[in-house]
This record gives structure tokens, C-alpha cells and sequence, in this order.
């Protein structure tokens, strides 16, 4: 994956047109594109092909079950040309593996936290060991809070050199330029691009706080 504005969009928009249409805005924008379940439910695993076209995919589906079945899943996500995926720790080291196997060479990011005030609850008091699971299995990186930047600042001193990517900037609070700084290596925003009436000029503007500008 390409890291030259450190945006990726996450695009969970749920009408295939508009959806195509807000990637081919925004696809030299961006250093790559997340697709999560609804669009690939509401328009198809095959949409995952059509979006490679214009830049990497990430298949956010937080695999998240035995092994034989995660590598199914990923097997099914690289089929249809998923530059990546990201998967869920706190089914254990065997689970991880299997994804990472599967995806064979294939970017794989493991969630350590949250980006919702829900995380907080359950998943913050595993953070350390999921974080440290994903440096043990050889994952290529891992998922932490852009709406808690002194998480991502814990989590980057315990990943090291895995590649943290960041949600929850936009919509839900989280800044940019604050995730960036706190050690953050790409910022995820869905909502604040797709759904604006000019995706492109949104886009834009956040890369330019990645910035600093």
C-alpha cells in the first residue's frame, strides 16, 4: 500500500453507483479504499474487483472466527483482488495466523481498539495483549483509535514499526493532524468524504490537516 497522503476512505456507502462514483472522485486522493460489509452485502463481493481498479482495498470484515474459517474468508476477499484485510485479535493467536497465511503477502491489520465509546468498556482492557499479538503473529499492522490520539500514542510503543491505521476521524470527533501526531500511520474517514456534496474537495481538506496545513 502506497503512503503518500495517508488517507484511506472508508466507503460504506450502500448504492453501488454512488459508490463507484465517490471512488473514481477521490481515488488519486487517497492512498487506498475500505470497503466493510455493507457495501459488499448491498452490492456484491464483485464490487471489490471493480474498486481495485482505481486503488487498494482493504476488506474490513473483522474476520473473526476459527481458522479454517477465516481462511476462507480471506481466500475469498484476495479472490476478488483485496489489496488487505483486517481481522480481529481476541480469537487468538491460531486464528490470526490462519488470516495472515491465507492472505499471502496481503496486508493484514488486527483491531486493537475502537474508535466508539464502547471500545473503552471491553476491548481497551485487552488492548496491550492484542496489540502485542499482532506483533508476534507478523501482522502488517494494526487498527487504533483516531478519537483517542493518547491511545494511538500507547499502542505505536508497543507495535513498534507495524503500520497503525486510524478510524473515527470525521464523523465521530477525531482529528486528523492530532491521530497523525500521536504516531498514527494512515487516517480512515468514511462519512465526512462520501457523504459531502463534493467528496473531492472533502478529501482534499483532510489530507491537507494530515498535513498541518
Amino acid at each position: 500500500m502506497k503512503k503518500e497522503t495517508r488517507l484511506i476512505l472508508a466507503l460504506d456507502e450502500t448504492e453501488k453507483e454512488k459508490a463507484l462514483n465517490v471512488a473514481k472522485e477521490v481515488y488519486d486522493v487517497v492512498d487506498a479504499i475500505k470497503v466493510n460489509y455493507p457495501v459488499v452485502l448491498s452490492c456484491g463481493i464483485t464490487v471489490v474487483e471493480e474498486l481495485s481498479k482505481l486503488s487498494d482495498v482493504i476488506c474490513d470484515f473483522k474476520i473473526a472466527d476459527i481458522p479454517n474459517t477465516n481462511t476462507l474468508i480471506v481466500k475469498e476477499a484476495i479472490k476478488h483482488n483485496a489489496s488487505g484485510v483486517i481481522v480481529h485479535g481476541f480469537m487468538g493467536k491460531d486464528s490470526v495466523k490462519a488470516c495472515i497465511d491465507a492472505a499471502e503477502g496481503r496486508d493484514v491489520f488486527v483491531v486493537t481498539e475502537m474508535s466508539h465509546p464502547g471500545a473503552v468498556e471491553f476491548m481497551q482492557p485487552l488492548t496491550d495483549e492484542l496489540a502485542q499479538l499482532a506483533v508476534d503473529a507478523g501482522a502488517t499492522g494494526v487498527i487504533a483509535p483516531g478519537t483517542r490520539p493518547e491511545r494511538i500514542k500507547h499502542i505505536r510503543d508497543i507495535v513498534g514499526d507495524l503500520l497503525i491505521l486510524s478510524p473515527g476521524v470525521g464523523a465521530q470527533g477525531g482529528k486528523a493532524y492530532d491521530a497523525v501526531s500521536a504516531g498514527a500511520d494512515y487516517i480512515i474517514v468514511g462519512r465526512s468524504i462520501y457523504k459531502s456534496d463534493n467528496p473531492r474537495k472533502a478529501a482534499v481538506k483532510i489530507v491537507n490537516e494530515i498535513k498541518g496545513i
